[in-house]
């Protein structure tokens, strides 16, 4: 995510890095090679040159020139420069504004064809869901072959009641009785898949108006997809000028690596980025925030998220006891697949290494063996739960009986024994290192 970006604005740093003072010129080489950066990632370019003239003008200022570390201090202007225009610093303008539960709110979700706003709105459905709400799904995107029934499959899937009309060609009346339901059944949160169509045309405008009118929704969030970079920016800022929007939801935003729409979004349309779709499962749905989004883009991380994602997989008293196992070696096999499938819940292994500060770029999705990793959570699961307590009892008619029901072969089973040895010894070190406040060697993790 943003790699490309992230990779050119940190070599634009050399200019002013290092040096015990720099000059006017230092800066102006540094801004350019940041502006090159913005413009490859397909910043809108009026955004583009607000950031430079702004940057350049703080930059130039005696307290950078003068600065005990200039080029700290040149990193942190970047840095809040990034921030301000990814948006707003008060963490309340990205917030939902729905309304108590004794009162049925509304959110419209709006969009292009093939934005993602059907799944967007399911995911967004589920997060409130987890938060104490009980939303429904409205299934109002009559034009779009489907739509209505991959709303329903979806909502089945996370557990949330989904209001479809077969058939229907008036998206108000669907809503109407959805609210009728929403009323009967104590649902406190209604979240409507608007109609979308392949380009903006006056139909569904028209349509969308007259929707919004009768509505009145608390919220109206455009979802667009991060991988079209300046044109997603385009489209809200049409959206927000014909329909009015509350914020957008940015999709597609872990494979997104250049980071033009999050950049243009805030300062074309005025409006706030509220969530990115980070993957596939309904999980990957996650707030946006613009201080750890800079944070990655220049390299430094974002630990805060990391711990985010982990607390919710991760149960604080088993994580205790885990570290406990690691510092006497009593870490066993079915510790490992426990851990196996917390980290598959958190996500990508890429998107995990890429909050980590320093390991932005120095380890590549094609250099995690991801075929290794099935392979070995196949191995454990085809052990029984005794096995898994002592690896010591599996000998050669017990590794040959793993092999079989897992489809791999007897040395690979081999393999992963060692492997499990080599790495209680190593988690050894890594739990004493964490209570004395260490940071482990996460590289030599992946070696």
């Amino acid at each position: 995510m943003l790699e490309k970006l992230s990779g050119k604005i940190t070599d634009a740093f050399k200019f002013v890095t290092g040096k015990s003072a720099i000059s006017e010129k230092n800066i102006e080489d540094a801004v350019e090679a940041i502006k090159m950066a913005l413009l490859e990632a397909d910043v809108n370019l009026r955004v583009v040159r607000r950031f430079v003239n702004s940057t350049i003008e703080e930059a130039k200022g005696e307290k950078v020139l003068r600065a005990v570390d200039p080029g700290q201090q040149f990193i942190k202007i970047i840095h809040d420069k990034l921030v301000s225009f990814l948006g707003d610093a008060d963490p309340k303008s990205r917030e939902l504004k729905l309304r108590g539960p004794d009162v049925i709110s509304t959110v419209l979700m709006l969009g292009l064809q093939g934005s993602g706003k059907t799944t967007s709105s399911a995911k967004l459905a589920l997060r409130l869901k987890k938060e104490g709400r009980k939303p429904l799904l409205a299934a109002c995107d009559l034009v779009r072959p489907a739509a209505v029934e991959q709303l329903a499959v979806l909502g089945k899937q996370i557990g949330i009641p989904v209001h479809r009309e077969d058939g229907a060609k008036d998206s108000f009346k669907v809503y109407q009785n959805a609210l009728s339901w929403a009323k009967l059944n104590m649902i406190d949160t209604i979240i409507v898949d608007t109609t979308g169509r392949l380009q903006i045309d006056e139909v569904m405008m028209e349509e969308l108006s007259r929707l919004k009118k009768a509505v009145n929704p608390d919220e109206m969030l455009l979802v667009a997809d991060s991988m079209t970079g300046q044109s997603a920016a385009d489209i809200a800022k049409t959206f927000n000028e014909k329909i009015g929007l509350t914020g957008v939801v940015l999709t597609k935003f872990d494979s997104d690596t250049r980071g033009g729409a999050a950049l243009s979004l805030k300062t074309i349309t005025g409006k706030p980025l509220k969530f990115t779709g980070t993957g596939e499962k309904p999980e990957d749905f996650e707030p946006f925030h613009p201080d750890r989004i800079a944070g990655r883009i220049l390299g430094m991380g974002d630990v805060v998220s990391l711990v985010e994602k982990a607390q919710e997989v991760i149960d604080q008293k088993e994580a205790l006891e885990l570290q406990k196992k690691m510092e006497k070696e009593n870490f066993t096999l079915d510790d490992w697949l426990n851990q196996l499938r917390a980290v598959k819940k958190m996500g990508s292994l890429q998107s995990m290494l890429e909050m980590i500060p320093g390991m932005q770029g120095q380890i590549n999705e094609d250099d995690i063996d991801k075929e290794e990793l099935k392979h070995q959570e196949a191995i454990l699961s085809s052990m029984t739960r005794k096995e898994r307590a002592n690896h010591l009892i599996i000998g050669p008619p017990r590794r040959s009986r793993i092999a079989r029901g897992s489809g791999t072969s007897v040395a690979e089973v081999a393999r992963l024994l060692k492997k499990f040895e080599k790495m209680r010894g190593m988690m050894k070190k890594m739990a004493k290192g964490a209570r004395g406040g260490r940071m482990p060697n996460i590289p030599g993790m992946f070696g």
